[in-house]
């Protein structure tokens, strides 16, 4: 892997979006003036929630790559679950990554280790003028949610549902509540998903010759519900299950695998028996399938 010099320190910072940044780090830290059990266990419901129904599930292994089909009340409500991560909207979020799969550590990636560690992490979404810039190319890469009104909305009133959930942990439980179930819980959560894009193409191991730095990482996957199985994913990204082997943990699957024994998904991707062959061989490049590209 070729590094440069980190691309963040030669970008302008986005201040609405530092300062947003800044504000819940600061609340992180408070929180661990403020603890109390429930306040943990709080915090770790909503995690759970945001970071594995809302991301792993929802926005990433369902609307990205459409690994399996809900009911469309399934659908929205775990699009809602990952406005909660404070990752913006699906459309957003799903266009970023189709790209970064489009140009995987090369030129085109949103955030890839090559541009820098600190940038792959969070620099891109702290500083720069790349996303801003390609806001309308990116929307190219969405034109199945561009067409759901839903998506449209949730997506432009992304913030509403973290904000909701602000006021209602401050009315239950005070200060506590809010400071852990929304500051630190969210916080963690960034931090965990930023790992996918800077350490999961940094350290690890590959499995499959992606073409790519994409890595599995044990410690990542137990962090994001199984997303650290990264290299797994890049040489079959459709596929809804990312551990392969048994030991590979990966409870986004499983909650996957709850839906679909109460008949709530259907149509389940799921390359294991092939990847399993193919494992080792050298051949493990699968090509990204997406919806088409619209024309604007």
């Amino acid at each position: 892997m070729a590094f440069t010099r980190d691309k963040t320190f030669a970008q302008p910072i986005i201040w609405l979006t530092t300062s947003v940044m800044v504000l819940f780090h600061i609340g992180a830290v408070a929180a661990l003036f403020f603890f109390s059990w429930k306040a943990l266990l709080t915090a770790v419901l909503l995690w759970w929630v945001a970071g594995s129904l809302g991301i792993g599930m929802g926005y990433h292994r369902l609307l990205t790559h459409r690994g399996y089909k809900t009911p469309r009340w399934i659908e929205y409500f775990l699009s809602i679950c990952g406005t909660l991560a404070l990752e913006g909207g699906p459309i957003d979020w799903v266009a970023t990554h189709r790209l970064h799969h489009q140009n995987t550590d090369k030129e085109g990636d949103p955030h890839s280790p090559r541009d820098g560690g600190f940038w792959a992490h969070m620099g891109w979404i702290l500083t720069g003028k790349t996303m801003r810039s390609n806001e309308r190319e990116l929307m190219r890469y969405v034109p199945d949610l561009r067409t759901s009104k839903f998506h449209t909305w949730i997506s432009r009133w992304h913030w509403v549902p973290l904000t909701v959930l602000a006021i209602v942990l401050f009315a239950v439980g005070g200060w506590r509540f809010l400071l852990w179930g929304v500051f630190l819980r969210t916080v963690f959560g960034l931090h965990s998903t930023w790992l996918v894009n800077s350490a999961t193409h940094m350290w690890g191991r590959q499995r499959f010759d992606t073409h790519d730095d994409s890595r599995n990482s044990f410690w990542v996957a137990l962090l994001t519900f199984g997303e650290g199985w990264h290299n797994n994913h890049h040489a079959h990204p459709q596929s809804a299950r990312h551990g392969l082997k048994w030991y590979e943990i990966d409870p986004n699957w499983y909650g996957i695998m709850v839906l679909r024994l109460f008949r709530l998904a259907r149509d389940v991707k799921s390359y294991c028996k092939e990847a399993r062959d193919r494992a080792g061989s050298g051949d493990g490049r699968v090509t990204l399938r997406v919806p088409p590209v619209s024309r604007l």
